[in-house]
């Protein structure tokens, strides 16, 4: 599966779509993305990972860079993790778990929640 970052808005929200591997190569790729969104005064973001099936050490790296801004901005960056996101056979959790930063996302399950402000987080 090539990689590929679409975009969309649900509601306030800003939804960026990702699919494949999020590394070293496609990474500069969802940092600009998520630049652009900001650029275009969008401060909610929600970006959907349930179709990536790699992330190493850079892909992390931009998805902190990512919160760094929403916060910087004070909005909002929640993520949607591949399904089972929070259990251990999900590679995208545990990347963020083994680094430690896991605990810095707001994980949803999907598009639907993540944009109810009403719905909490799935825990860490």
């Amino acid at each position: 599966m090539a990689f590929k970052v679409t975009g969309g808005e649900r509601g306030e929200w800003a939804v960026l779509r990702v699919s494949g591997e999020l590394d070293l190569v496609t990474s500069p790729v969802l940092r600009q993305r998520v630049h652009d969104v900001v650029a275009e005064g969008r401060h909610r973001l929600v970006l959907d990972l349930s179709e990536v099936y790699f992330c190493d050490s850079s892909g992390v790296g931009v998805l902190i860079a990512a919160r760094r801004l929403i916060r910087s901005c004070r909005g909002r960056l929640r993520l949607i993790l591949p399904a089972r996101g929070v259990v251990e056979d999900s590679h995208v959790n545990r990347v963020l778990g083994a680094l430690g930063v896991r605990r810095l996302f707001d994980v949803y399950g999907d598009v639907e929640e993540a944009v109810d402000d009403g719905t909490e987080p799935l825990s860490a």
